[in-house]
């Protein structure tokens, strides 16, 4: 990154926050609106207000209240920031694709973030993915959204766990609204989906992770929706190799579960084996070989279990080197490939590169607090600035040449350093 780079990057971020001055009242709002966003990029230890409000030489006080209780649209910033990517980092319908390009690319995960104490909105001893065991944090449920090299968060909403939930008294001390209740994240993540379509935005794929795969009700509003997705189940995952000619408990019309339909079952056993080799950001490509058939999914419970109308995919992935055995659902046509049902699939590495960003150098999880909307905002205005930086990092990519050093990496580690 030249000198230049460097230094076109205040004004870039100027005439970028200026775009979203319209979520904002009154003006002194705005601009502790840019105070904030600036302390989110620079290079403080932490990013919670009182450092921001130091570093900007504001009362600590007054940058509380712009976050927790001055009046200004938080959704609406959302929004925009959807729009802005449907207009800018999506592609034009009609314009030749590249043989490798899979289109726009919807990740949807959850991320934890460890918390001290009990008021923080959302907080209780639970898996904590952060810590890899059970811990005092938050989970907050996020879309990202990724076409090409360009990839960014596009929405946030907060778990709230039934425990929460029940206690209503404990949701309003945390400004938690009445009408908010516990959902599984499944559904959280269905509204983010719908929302992120009725702002323009389209993905040719979607992909997410057995926490969602697992709930065909989920896997079935996709369908209903007519998106296109490709997502982990886990190997308990129940299906039928064959359609059942009748309703029956007995065991040869039961449903099976896909590791033993993977092993056992007749469209695997004659599938071949295929060799799918899958590119990695910083590592060597890696090996897998895979299977796929057609199946049936489960609609119902227990007794009452009946067969889909069509088949889907499953796809069990092995990784020779670790036996490792990944097994994926995916609705696309019968003539798509296999290898570019695997390649969707394995997209949701980068929202995990989006997560480790967001926490290391915008401060995503440095939220301190015992307001709901502060909270809100605050993940708000994290996504956006991880789409100033992606925005920035896509600008300065296309100016190098390709044998440029750096040209062809995400760069957004490297631009915050240079930023702050």
């Amino acid at each position: 990154m030249t000198t230049q780079d460097i230094a076109s990057l205040g004004p870039a971020l100027a005439r970028f926050l200026e775009s979203f001055a319209c979520c904002f009242v009154k003006r002194p709002s705005f601009k502790h609106f840019l105070a904030y966003c600036r302390g989110l990029l620079g290079d403080l230890p932490r990013k919670s207000v009182e450092p921001i409000a130091l570093a900007a030489d504001l009362s600590v006080r007054t940058l509380q209240e712009f976050l927790s209780d001055h009046v200004w649209q938080h959704d609406r910033m959302r929004d925009l920031l959807q729009q802005r990517i449907a207009q800018r980092h999506m592609p034009t319908p009609g314009t030749p694709r590249a043989a490798d390009d899979l289109g726009t690319i919807g990740i949807l995960d959850e991320t934890s973030h460890p918390k001290k104490g009990d008021k923080t909105p959302g907080v209780q001893p639970q898996h904590c993915g952060a810590t890899g065991k059970l811990d005092n944090c938050i989970v907050t449920v996020h879309l990202a959204y990724a076409w090409q090299k360009f990839h960014a968060l596009i929405d946030r909403d907060l778990f709230l766990p039934e425990g929460w939930a029940d206690d209503r008294q404990r949701c309003r001390d945390a400004y938690i609204p009445d009408d908010m209740g516990h959902q599984p994240k499944w559904k959280i993540g269905l509204g983010q989906i719908q929302r992120a379509l009725a702002n323009g935005i389209r993905f040719d794929w979607l992909t997410f992770d057995e926490e969602y795969g697992k709930v065909p009700e989920f896997l079935f509003a996709l369908d209903g929706m007519g998106q296109t997705f490709i997502g982990e189940v886990p190997n308990i995952f129940l299906a039928w190799a064959r359609k059942p000619k009748y309703r029956s408990l007995r065991k040869e019309y039961a449903p099976s579960f896909v590791r033993n339909l993977a092993r056992w079952s007749d469209p695997f056993i004659y599938a071949p084996w295929q060799d799918v080799w899958l590119q990695r950001q910083t590592l060597a490509p890696q090996r897998w070989r895979v299977k796929a058939a057609r199946v049936y999914l489960v609609r119902g419970k227990r007794d009452k279990r009946t067969p889909t109308d069509r088949t889907y995919w499953l796809i069990h992935a092995w990784q020779p080197d670790t036996d490792e055995h990944k097994y994926f659902i995916c609705n696309a046509p019968i003539n798509t490939p296999v290898a570019v049902m695997m390649r969707a699939a394995f997209q949701r590495a980068r929202i995990e590169h989006l997560f480790r960003i967001a926490k290391s150098q915008v401060g995503l999880s440095h939220f301190e607090g015992r307001s709901y909307v502060g909270l809100m905002r605050h993940l708000t205005l994290c996504q956006l600035m991880l789409l100033f930086l992606a925005e920035q990092t896509d600008r300065l990519r296309g100016e190098k040449p390709a044998g440029h050093d750096r040209a062809g990496c995400s760069g957004l580690e490297q631009l915050v350093s240079a930023l702050a």
